[in-house]
């Protein structure tokens, strides 16, 4: 049985999940019928859709009265000038919040990585309030995990929070969250984990589309479908299960979750509003 601390954790966590969308067509009226407007939504940057998709579906889910935060992948972005221009078109629509990967996509100009982005983004006066950088629970398949750990301290004066990929370990995330907070990075972190997903809807999502940070991890790790989607193997309830009482320590400043709905936005809401209720109950 769990404890109230923890339970007090899990609902924290719960009450403060935002969902990261893929920019389809279907996406608008997915968010539009199944989500609260109190709810936050990220868009994945598409590197065969372009940047255009993202913001596009960033501006009309703002406009329907959502908390939308669009990522900048700064691979795609070609320079300053364009850069200067999505500032400009984003504020106008009230955006405030973005993230900032460096992207799958190669350089199409003058960012080879997130930092270089950010660090316009500063030149530029710091136009968002909010800032999400990448975090790296488990190796990188390309970066040794200390550089990972060395890139979150570099951009500590650049970004305001850290979003952490997808992982499947506990004991990952508590010493993750334990390394970060013991070298000196501060900021506040959100949980990244996969929303509860229809093996075959995952399978034609990550075959048709192609796109965003996450689709690029699925199709990097194949045996994850197996895990995420197989009968009695991992289950969203049980990973914050087993990761709260790190995230409820003093000191964690683990502050929400970043979902991975996989475009799955009626079952990931569904399943995060039950176990509310059951923690509730």
């Amino acid at each position: 049985m769990r404890n109230k601390r923890t339970a007090a954790t899990l609902v924290r966590l719960l009450e403060n999940a935002r969902y990261e969308v893929l920019p389809t067509a279907a996406t608008e009226d997915k968010v539009l019928t199944h989500l609260a407007r109190d709810r936050t939504v990220t868009v994945t940057a598409s590197p065969s859709k372009g940047l255009e998709a993202t913001l596009d579906l960033a501006e009309r889910l703002t406009g329907h009265g959502y908390l939308v935060v669009p990522h900048l992948a700064a691979r795609m972005v070609s320079g300053r000038t364009e850069l200067a221009e999505i500032v400009e078109r984003l504020r106008g629509k009230g955006i405030s919040q973005v993230f900032v990967p460096g992207g799958d996509a190669e350089a199409v100009g003058d960012y080879p990585d997130a930092l270089a982005l950010l660090e316009d983004l500063k030149a530029m006066g710091s136009p968002f309030a909010h800032v999400g950088i990448t975090g790296y629970p488990e190796s990188h398949p390309t970066i040794h995990d200390d550089l990972t750990v060395q890139s979150m301290w570099d951009k500590r004066h650049y970004a305001t929070h850290i979003v952490s990929n997808l992982t499947f370990d506990p004991a990952g995330v508590r010493d993750w969250v334990r390394r970060l907070r013991a070298r000196g990075v501060t900021m506040p972190l959100l949980l990244g984990m996969p929303g509860p997903v229809e093996r075959t809807k995952l399978l034609t999502m990550a075959t048709r589309i192609g796109v965003g940070e996450s689709t690029k991890f699925l199709a990097k790790n194949k045996g994850l479908f197996a895990r995420l989607a197989a009968p009695g193997g991992f289950t969203g309830e049980s990973f914050l299960e087993k990761c709260a009482p790190a995230l409820g320590e003093d000191g964690a400043r683990v502050e929400g979750l970043h979902v991975f709905t996989f475009n799955q936005v009626a079952e990931t809401e569904a399943w995060r509003t039950a176990m509310l209720e059951r923690l509730r109950d």
